[in-house]
């Protein structure tokens, strides 16, 4: 799983994007018929697309939980397939989609394209699989944990649940919704040191009012599976 290449950025996204371009407006909807199980890239002709993957204990399903991930800085959709095990456990399907530059735009200084290819590929999503609405979960590791806090208390009436594998911050212009939100983070972690992330994010959610699963792990900037694991246990 890649690094944060833009470790150096936890202290500085200190005025967000207030323009309401983190908005997501894709929705479930009543998608019948049969859901194969597989995977299956989605973006067309983009080198950048997304992957969206069906494991056989959810093709049985008359609906399903959404598990949206989002890789590091630097990575891609294929850094998200340590999720896939877990998906399959539990019996949910994951779209890993990608950054349309090397991080995720909020990053790079506002939401905008990283937004539409989102909510474009929820539209796909929703289209083809019969997301229960109930069970949408957005996550991600480093800069994808720190965008999956950032988008998914901005749409909290569209996720249900937020995982950030060793977040950097909370870029979110506005909270919307009451998700449900699980944090880890390595107590060595060099990259997104944890005395400047993650113990500053969690106590201030908490006084916003979230209910946050919150796991330390004696470790470096990574996702052990033990918390993987934990965390995918935590959401079904």
């Amino acid at each position: 799983m890649a690094a944060g290449l833009f470790a150096w950025r936890c202290d500085s996204v200190a005025s967000p994007d207030r323009s309401g371009a983190a908005r997501l407006v894709a929705r479930p909807t009543m998608t019948t018929g049969t859901l194969q199980a597989g995977e299956r890239r989605l973006g067309g002709a983009s080198s950048r697309g997304a992957l969206l993957f069906v494991p056989p204990s959810a093709a049985q399903k008359k609906t399903v939980p959404l598990m949206v991930m989002l890789h590091g800085a630097g990575g891609g959709a294929e850094e998200m397939r340590f999720t896939f095990t877990e998906a399959e456990r539990i019996g949910a399907v994951v779209l890993a989609p990608e950054s349309r530059a090397e991080t995720w735009d909020v990053i790079m200084g506002a939401f905008g394209p990283d937004v539409a290819f989102i909510n474009a590929a929820l539209e796909e999503t929703f289209d083809a699989v019969p997301v229960d609405s109930g069970r949408v979960a957005i996550g991600g590791f480093s800069d994808g944990a720190s965008y999956a806090l950032s988008l998914g208390l901005a749409n909290g009436t569209l996720f249900t649940h937020v995982i950030a594998f060793s977040p950097g911050f909370n870029a979110a212009p506005a909270h919307e919704g009451t998700p449900r939100i699980f944090i880890s983070h390595g107590t060595a972690d060099g990259v997104l040191p944890i005395d400047r992330t993650s113990r500053r994010i969690v106590p201030q959610l908490r006084k916003d009012g979230y209910d946050v699963t919150y796991e330390e792990f004696e470790g470096p900037h990574a996702v052990p599976p033990a918390i993987a694991k934990r965390a995918f246990e935590w959401f079904s």
